[in-house]
């Protein structure tokens, strides 16, 4: 035996109640569980700590940062063992050379420019090689994102697909899919996805399902109209015959206060007849996005450039700001902004860390920031609802994701808490979830989503991803103050049962993989 972890709470990730055993680990598997009489060649004495199944981050933005970042003690130390990427539609793979320049530049807000990575892959295959050549710090699986495959196959233009362009992005994701994606995301509010017809996602989506895959929307609207584009996604599934998992699912703005149940509802209307959804949500009220992604859809037609050309024309601007301010955009959710409640927390340009913190205080500060940063910028949204965070994560179907984005000075602080937050906050202060049934949350029933048979339970066979956390102490240390501090009470983090994270340090290990659902042999 390689490991021998003694006398522990074991949470098994089925939601089912806790118990006291010993775990044996062996090749990267675990190998026993119960009272183990031999030793191995390693102990660990678990009395006092909970064992679980390692956590899966179901929405993370760690795309460059897995690449840039070998220590990633952001996820790692969280006890995350598996990041689902290629999230909201947008992502560096499949592309040609126009549409990844394109990409980067869209998504500088979320991910650095990434001059300081070499992109030598075009592929889904190619990128996911380059995670295993590179050696990565946990697992990562990757979403085809739709975004990007229009931007490939069309363009940034507002306008339907051609029979032979919707060909093409049936192609590329049948491709990526083959090459080992776990199913296909959106970014409905962000350009250029959010020109998709519901006829052509749902088209899309049928590629999706015959290969086995799920689709992953960041829909229409979390604001006014919010129900709706819930309830459309629900119906494009249906159609297309693919399971859906709805990406960051909450009810923002004043228009949907204390209104979780109506939305709960209507997924339980559809789990009743027969379908196939889950979500994921991250434990805290406000949103993070880039400052460009609010914007009316039409003014990012033609992509990064064309929008910057819009922003510098003063009437072009002056459309924007009606938009923006009176009409509602659909960047921002068909709701009216209120400048008070967008907070700076990242820009592209050290020099403009000045605005970092601050609030922004009207459009001529919004447009000036984002043409001097080039649409850089990441902002925190404070437009949540803490009844409807906590009405959402007990519902059956609920899985965590961090939506974390690590770029940007002052973060949000789910980038580094969102796991011991759970744990910590919703679990032991509040009582929202007992402790195995955020557990489960957190990790059999993401695997179970994602299909992978061999991970998110402790279970004999299956890969010893695992985390032993104390329930009594396990916190988030990321604050809005200070957003990358690391949590409590989470001393060991196991990947293939190598220690990414012991005694509460980071240790050396590059454990993490790609993890590739469907056969797929690199070039």
């Amino acid at each position: 035996m390689d490991l021998v972890i003694r006398g522990a709470r074991v949470v098994d990730g089925t939601g089912g109640p806790s118990y006291t055993a010993d775990v044996g680990v062996h090749e990267g598997r675990i190998a026993e569980i119960g009272r183990i009489r031999s030793g191995g060649r390693h102990t660990v004495d678990a009395h006092g700590l909970a064992l679980a199944p390692g956590f899966v981050d179901m929405h993370a933005h760690s795309d460059l940062a897995l690449l840039r970042d070998p220590d990633h003690s952001a996820k790692a130390a969280q006890g995350v063992t598996l990041e689902v990427l290629g999230q909201d539609g947008l992502s560096y793979a499949p592309v040609d050379d126009r549409t990844l320049a394109q990409v980067r530049a869209a998504i500088t807000g979320w991910n650095g420019a990434g001059e300081d990575i070499e992109f030598g892959w075009r592929d889904v295959g190619g990128y996911l090689d380059r995670l295993d050549r590179t050696g990565i710090a946990v697992n990562a699986a990757y979403l085809v994102p739709q975004g990007t495959v229009r931007a490939y196959a069309i363009g940034w233009d507002d306008r339907p697909a051609t029979p032979a362009e919707l060909d093409r992005m049936r192609t590329l994701v049948a491709e990526g899919l083959a090459q080992g994606a776990v199913g296909l995301s959106s970014g409905l509010t962000y350009t250029p996805g959010m020109y998709a017809s519901g006829a052509e996602l749902t088209e899309l989506c049928r590629v999706v399902a015959a290969y086995g895959g799920y689709y992953c929307p960041h829909h229409r609207s979390y604001g006014r109209g919010a129900l709706d584009a819930y309830a459309e996604m629900v119906e494009l599934s249906r159609e297309a015959g693919c399971a859906l998992h709805l990406a960051h699912a909450t009810m923002n703005f004043a228009e949907n206060e204390g209104r979780a149940g109506a939305l709960l509802a209507l997924l339980d209307d559809a789990l009743a007849a027969g379908a196939d959804i889950t979500l994921d949500s991250y434990p805290y009220t406000p949103g993070c996005t880039t400052l460009v992604a609010l914007l009316p859809s039409w003014a990012g037609e033609g992509g990064p450039q064309a929008v910057l050309a819009r922003l510098r024309d003063d009437a072009e601007a002056e459309r924007i700001r009606y938009a923006l301010e009176v009409t509602g955009a659909d960047g921002c959710h068909g709701v009216p902004v209120d400048w008070a409640t967008i907070e700076i927390s990242g820009t592209a340009d050290p020099a403009l860390g000045a605005y970092v913190g601050t609030r922004l205080r009207d459009w001529d500060t919004a447009r000036r920031l984002l043409v001097e940063d080039r649409l850089g910028p990441t902002v925190l949204q404070h437009v949540g609802h803490e009844e409807n965070v906590r009405a959402i994560m007990r519902h059956r179907v609920h899985t965590g994701g961090s939506d974390g984005i690590l770029q940007g000075a002052k973060p949000h602080p789910r980038a580094y808490g969102t796991f011991p937050h759970y744990l910590g906050r919703y679990v032991r202060e509040l009582g929202v979830l007992s402790l195995e049934e955020c557990v489960a949350h957190l990790s059999g029933r993401p695997a179970a989503r994602l299909r992978l048979p061999d991970r998110g339970l402790v279970r004999t066979g299956r890969h010893a991803d695992l985390v032993l956390f104390d329930p009594d102490t396990v916190a988030a240390g990321s604050t809005y103050e200070n957003p990358r501090a690391l949590p409590a009470g989470i001393p060991h983090v196991l990947i293939g049962g190598r220690f990414v994270m012991r005694d509460g340090k980071r240790t050396d290990a590059l454990a993490g993989r790609s993890v590739r659902r469907t056969p797929y042999r690199g070039r």
